[in-house]
């Protein structure tokens, strides 16, 4: 089996709903944020002085645990986020896929609230596995997905890898380390995409915008439209 890996973005159906605490909700985020990065600063100061270690640099400047000027929410959905995507930036989540290269058939899906694909990748080929009971022979993904960690999981697992690479545009993307070995070995690679079956369930299944709400519900919502996908296929394979 090729596997084939990408992503799609999808937007909200926006719904009337009722005023919200808007000002307190952010200032909730805002704490939260503040409390947790002084968790993280705390627990990395005691390992370092555990280990006699001093700290380089300057330190780093603790969240107020005020929300910015500019801060934003979402009341219709809190879990969803603002996307990138070919149309523009939309409000609503990630879908992912992964795809028979041949029967154009979903093995395996998923959905997350953020932009990234990099935490996607090894989910979906194990839940290969899981869903099939065998592991695909090769597996091809977009450039969203390329990272070190992520085609040495894929080598790791012996599947041959197809995965795009480019160069990481901010310092946000250093994790993705692009530039070693595995991505040095994977520009001489070639790939597929898997944009058609995303196209299948656009204009033939005439699917645009998530009409449920939450992370969960849209993940199940996601679910069902990929089962749909692969019934139409099978029915029509028959």
């Amino acid at each position: 089996m090729t596997l084939l890996i990408g992503a799609m973005r999808a937007a909200l159906i926006e719904k009337v709903r009722k005023p919200q605490p808007t000002k307190a909700a952010l200032e909730a985020e805002a704490k939260a944020a503040a409390e947790e990065q002084a968790q993280a600063a705390a627990a990395a100061d005691a390992k370092r002085r555990a280990e006699g270690r001093r700290k380089p640099g300057k330190k780093a400047k603790p969240l107020s645990g005020v929300p910015a000027a500019k801060a934003q929410r979402n009341f219709t959905d809190p879990d969803s986020r603002i996307l990138k995507s070919k149309d523009g930036f939309i409000q609503g989540y990630n879908a992912q896929a992964a795809v028979d290269g041949c029967a154009q058939i979903i093995v395996a899906q998923t959905l997350a609230p953020g932009q990234s694909d990099q935490d996607q990748l090894v989910p979906l080929v194990d839940a290969i596995e899981t869903n099939l009971g065998c592991r695909p022979k090769e597996a091809s993904a977009d450039a969203g997905y390329c990272s070190e960690a992520n085609l040495a999981a894929l080598a790791a697992r012996g599947l041959a890898g197809y995965v795009a690479v480019a160069r990481a545009k901010r310092a946000a993307e250093a994790k993705r380390t692009v530039g070693g070995p595995f991505t040095q070995e994977m520009q001489r690679k070639l790939k597929q995409v898997v944009e058609p079956v995303f196209g299948q369930i656009k204009q033939a299944r005439g699917f645009r915008q998530f009409l449920l709400r939450g992370a969960e519900k849209v993940r199940a919502e996601w679910a069902m439209i990929c089962t749909a996908h692969n019934i139409l296929k099978l029915a029509n394979a028959a």
